[in-house]
This record gives C-alpha cells, structure tokens and sequence, in this order.
C-alpha cells in the first residue's frame, strides 16, 4: 500500500476505495492513480493493485 500519511486513505479492497487521495494525475491520458494503488480512469473504470478490473460505472439514461 502506497499509503503513509493520516488517516489512511481507504484500502483497495473497500467500497469506498475511490475516495483515497491521488498522487499522479494525467488527464491527458483518461487516469488518475490513488495512493491505495488503484488505477482511476475517466470513464470510472479502475485498475486494482492485484490486476483485477472494474467495469465503469456510467449512469444509464432512461
């Protein structure tokens, strides 16, 4: 983990994990890392530290 500073930011595995702060920041590109580790990308999908993914998470019109 990434994280040294207090609070801990939350761990990768939680279900708040998007809230940790960023350290690298390239809009550029579409990502963001957090300091839990996790990949951020614009269309909210994620990269986990273990390698695993996350589908985005765009709302859906009605």
């Amino acid at each position: 983990m990434l994280c040294t500073h207090q609070p801990p930011c939350p761990p990768a595995d939680s279900a708040d994990r998007d809230a940790a702060r960023t350290v690298a920041f390239h809009p550029e590109q579409g990502w963001s890392l957090l300091c839990n580790g996790v990949v951020l990308f614009d269309d909210t999908g994620e990269l986990l530290p273990d390698g695993s993914s996350v589908e985005s998470r765009r709302p859906v019109a009605v």
